[in-house]
């Protein structure tokens, strides 16, 4: 590279190499009946005849309403003792998205994975819901330069969404997931006997993130939660079980196949009425949860696709009958807050999204049923618009 100022030539050498990555996500109910080696397998997929430490770190929501949790886990550590050491006891994670707010979180899991002498070697299980899925995969991603992360949702969200993907973070200065890593898991297991003891109210937010993925990647999937919409309002459990694994294949997919696992360019191609959503959690203190909020911003934008001339007529308000069907409120007074100067204050979510990835503002909206596509504007106006119309259908 000739630098004219100096006619000096300087000697560049380009380091190129790239890493394969590859986890499985399994599908399983009780695993931690002795008999089910869904977890002695994924510590021992790479080194078979290896005996391997395990630190489990669980969500306390998780272990109030399965309170035997703690006993099962070490039962099974003993009936798979040729493969597997449990270290220490499990240690309960303060859970709710709260918890990511708490700047103590991280240094206290940091503190206890050097305790337990957790090394590249060791695993770090989590057990929870998507935050404390969050801030252990943050903490094992930075300690040592990252240890082996197993993974265990315990809600329908984190199940068919964040717990399959390769994000971790934390919230910091007012703003959700400032601090964080892409770190893709050495394996994740989907329990369904965790889904039992969920609240309705958790059930039924974590569907939002299902509706979105087909929304924006797969007709036919709208189309079965259209016609199962009242046994998924029920919570069968055949039925949810099934929204589950096709919404997780699809975020699976988009992840392996979409061409930006980490999210390098200025697109979240999976993140459909996701920049409203998260400045409605901030704006509410979560009052809602995120898949509350996701359920909103999904109807949101489903009629700014409508009116900006992006997707059909009258297909916002198919959108919002299945999400209405399946309970969700869709609307918050947080949507009509304004700041000092009259301007809603959701707007920021705009500016907030951008920021985020840095480069230009990239925005998923519809443009048809299973077809999403890229913005890179909004109009303040027709958002207003959008936000009149909810309040209408409220």
């Amino acid at each position: 590279m000739l630098d004219q100022s100096s006619s000096r030539v300087d000697d560049v050498r380009l380091q190129s190499f790239s890493v394969a990555y590859d986890y499985p996500v399994v599908f399983t109910q009780g695993a931690f009946g002795q008999d089910n080696r869904c977890l002695a397998d994924v510590l021992t997929r790479r080194e078979a005849g290896k005996r391997h430490r395990f630190a489990v770190f669980v969500d306390d929501r998780v272990i109030s309403s399965n309170p035997d949790l703690t006993g099962q886990i070490a039962a099974y550590a003993k009936a798979h003792a040729g493969h597997a050491e449990l270290i220490g006891v499990p240690v309960a994670v303060a859970g709710g998205e709260a918890s990511k707010n708490d700047p103590e979180v991280v240094p206290r899991l940091l503190s206890q994975l050097s305790e337990l002498a957790i090394d590249r070697h060791s695993y770090a299980i989590a057990i929870g819901g998507g935050a404390v899925l969050d801030a252990v995969g943050y903490a094992a991603s930075i300690f040592h330069r990252g240890v082996r992360h197993v993974r265990f949702p315990t809600t329908v969200l984190a199940q068919c969404d964040s717990g399959v993907g390769v994000k971790n973070a934390v919230n910091s200065r007012g703003l959700k997931n400032l601090i964080g890593t892409f770190s893709p898991p050495w394996a994740i297991i989907n329990d369904s006997d965790f889904l039992e003891t969920l609240p309705p109210r958790e059930k039924r937010a974590g569907m939002a993130e299902a509706v979105k993925v087909a929304l924006i990647r797969d007709h036919d999937f709208f189309l079965w939660l259209e016609d199962n919409a009242v046994a998924l309002a029920r919570f069968s459990p055949p039925h949810l079980n099934r929204l589950i694994k096709s919404s997780a294949e699809l975020h699976m997919r988009q992840i392996g196949a979409g061409g930006d696992p980490f999210e390098s360019g200025s697109a979240r191609p999976l993140d459909f009425g996701h920049w409203s959503a998260h400045k409605l959690e901030q704006l509410t203190k979560n009052a809602i949860s995120h898949g509350e909020a996701v359920g909103i911003g999904v109807a949101l934008d489903a009629r700014y696709s409508v009116i900006s001339g992006l997707l059909a007529k009258r297909e916002d308000e198919r959108i919002l009958r299945l999400l209405k069907q399946l309970g969700f409120v869709l609307w918050h007074d947080a949507l009509k807050q304004t700041d000092s100067q009259g301007r809603l204050s959701l707007l920021q979510g705009l500016a907030d999204f951008r920021e985020h990835l840095g480069g230009e503002l990239t925005i998923t909206q519809l443009a048809g049923i299973g077809r999403g596509i890229e913005v890179h504007a909004m109009n303040p106006a027709l958002i207003g618009d959008s936000i009149a119309w909810l309040a209408e259908q409220a």
